[in-house]
């Protein structure tokens, strides 16, 4: 079998955030958020990295991580660019990239075993990794096709600078995925922890322990066969509807295996806290957290 592989999804515009906020960095030392999960990955066990980027930010990113990266792993870069399938063409005024399936799919050239997934601006912790790479690294059936999911609890994964998107899963007794429904604007409001899907008109509560994908997982090849033949389809439903932001989303393409009966999922749960900064003000929370899981050891100051 294969050696497992990371892919970092690191195209997002970070429109919220208000920069790059992939290379921003988190402490005195430059480090950002990738190097430490970077850091855990290593120490789990993966040797190579997949970078998917904008080209127009390769310079900057190589600069300051991918170079650097280089000398401790294996590192390969795909971009994340507006090729669409024969028949479609980017909608005219549209800036945004079309969402994590989307991402994904642009890696299949640099992709030939069992990989995992993360986004590059969010903080999982070391458990995840070790889950991940050790469900990865053991041999699974393709009938049906075999995924992972590394899970947390909605309340570690918000902030309390403006509202996220999640994907809220149901979990059966034996720890496989049974759904998963991506809410795109939840926040802390009131006490609660509620969503919107008509942009602020209703407001629906979700109740806390729920557990969220944060795009963490784990996957074989066969996602990448799916992705590429569902891409047409989606585009057909939605780039009428909703030509400039709508996004192939990578747990929709999942749910949607699941309904088929297509895939199982098993859903590795994670104790940790999520950090991350969608918002400009969320930096210092994730700063004075670094900070503190260095004082603990978790991390060396310099690596």
């Amino acid at each position: 079998m294969k050696e497992p592989v990371l892919v970092i999804m690191a195209a997002g515009m970070g429109s919220r955030y208000g920069g790059l906020k992939q290379i921003d960095p988190m402490d005195r030392e430059g480090h950002i958020l990738i190097d430490f999960s970077l850091y855990d990955a290593g120490k789990a066990g993966f040797h190579k990295v997949v970078f998917i980027i904008k080209k127009e930010n390769e310079a900057d990113f190589k600069a300051v991580i991918g170079n650097r990266i280089e000398k401790s792993m294996e590192v390969s870069y795909v971009y994340q660019d507006w090729t669409l399938p024969e028949g479609f063409s980017v909608p005219e005024g549209r800036t945004k990239p079309f969402g994590t399936g989307h991402a994904v799919l642009c890696c299949a050239p640099v992709i030939d075993g069992p990989f995992a997934v993360i986004n590059a601006d969010d903080y999982y912790g070391k458990h995840a990794f070790s889950l991940i790479y050790d469900y990865l690294a053991h041999p699974v059936a393709e009938e049906p096709y075999h995924y992972a999911m590394v899970g947390y609890q909605l309340e570690k994964t918000l902030t309390d600078h403006g509202h996220v998107a999640r994907g809220i899963c149901t979990v059966d007794e034996d720890g496989m995925l049974t759904g998963i429904t991506e809410r795109t604007h939840i926040e802390k409001r009131d006490g609660k922890i509620q969503y919107t899907g008509d942009d602020g008109i209703s407001w629906h509560e979700i109740p806390a322990g729920s557990v969220v994908s944060m795009n963490m997982w784990g996957f074989t090849e066969s996602i990448l066969v799916e992705l590429r033949e569902r891409f047409p389809r989606f585009l057909v439903e939605n780039l009428a509807k909703n030509p400039l932001k709508c996004e192939y989303f990578l747990p929709a393409v999942v749910g949607a295996l699941l309904e088929e009966k297509k895939a199982e999922v098993t859903v590795l749960r994670s104790p940790d806290q999520w950090y991350g900064v969608t918002y400009h003000a969320d930096k210092p929370v994730v700063e004075e957290a670094i900070r503190q899981m260095k004082e603990w050891g978790d991390y060396p100051q310099n690596f």
